[in-house]
């Protein structure tokens, strides 16, 4: 195993025997993760106060849910550790997968509209979130305003996630989905300090598809031409992009922003 795979496996190699709601006191002031999940420049007192707001972490089991659609909504999680995936039930039964969330990410948006969460979010691995109650979020921002953009912000990045899926869904054919996947997912993971060309999916090939609208069959076969292509060299869930300029090729302008 590459020192980049191994370090991106060792993030998540927690061992969690108890799964419920533990109440562990956490500092946001002390996170390597603070500078994506909370805005750069505060001081040292509103970064006191935002520690009184962040107070405690809930780990979860893997396959186990952080939330289920129809909960009542009351916090937003910023993942410490771990990848997760949303995920709504089709009126036919079938569950459609709406994204992947990791570690730096916040979660848990979809409630904030009616008070309830609108989808599943389930664990793909054992991870742990930092939970933000969102009344104390609120209230705290409209004092610390550089919060408050920090929170648009996040939710202006949901949106553009969500049009993003749209292109996906509407106008991509097979190749251009999962190359647009694989770019995006990479460079998220290197905004992280993680290799720009290797990465291990957390996510099956069928919640792949799912996510991008697109057969068990077709995910597995479009990743066996990219590999005859030269493009990506895979071995089961390790991924090495070999040619990322050939699947920049692949995929529409508007992708991957």
């Amino acid at each position: 195993m590459s020192d980049s795979s191994k370090k991106l496996t060792c993030i998540n190699t927690n061992v969690f025997t108890h799964m419920s709601s533990t109440s562990i006191k956490v500092a946001c002031s002390n996170c390597n993760l603070r500078e994506l999940c909370m805005p750069l420049g505060l001081s040292d007192s509103e970064m006191e106060r935002v520690d009184e707001v962040v107070a405690t972490r809930r780990k979860v089991a893997r396959g186990d849910n952080l939330f289920r659609n129809g909960d009542k909504f009351n916090a937003l999680f910023a993942i410490r550790t771990g990848f997760f995936k949303t995920r709504i039930s089709a009126e036919d039964g079938r569950d459609q997968v709406t994204g992947f969330q990791m570690a730096g990410e916040i979660i848990g948006l979809d409630g904030i509209v009616s008070d309830h969460h609108t989808c599943d979010a389930v664990a793909l691995e054992d991870a742990e979130v930092c939970v933000m109650p969102f009344d104390r979020i609120e209230e705290l921002s409209r004092e610390i305003t550089s919060l408050q953009r920090h929170v648009h912000k996040i939710m202006s990045r949901e949106i553009v996630r969500e049009n993003g899926v749209m292109l996906l869904l509407g106008s991509m054919r097979a190749e251009e989905r999962l190359a647009a996947f694989l770019l995006n997912l990479v460079q998220r993971l290197h905004a992280r300090g993680f290799s720009q060309s290797e990465l291990v999916l957390r996510m099956t090939r069928e919640e792949i598809g799912s996510y991008l609208g697109l057969k068990l069959e077709t995910v597995s076969r479009t990743f066996s031409k990219f590999v005859e292509e030269g493009i990506v060299e895979v071995k089961q869930r390790h991924v090495r992009i070999l040619n990322p300029d050939g699947l920049k090729l692949i995929v529409n302008s508007q992708t991957c922003q």
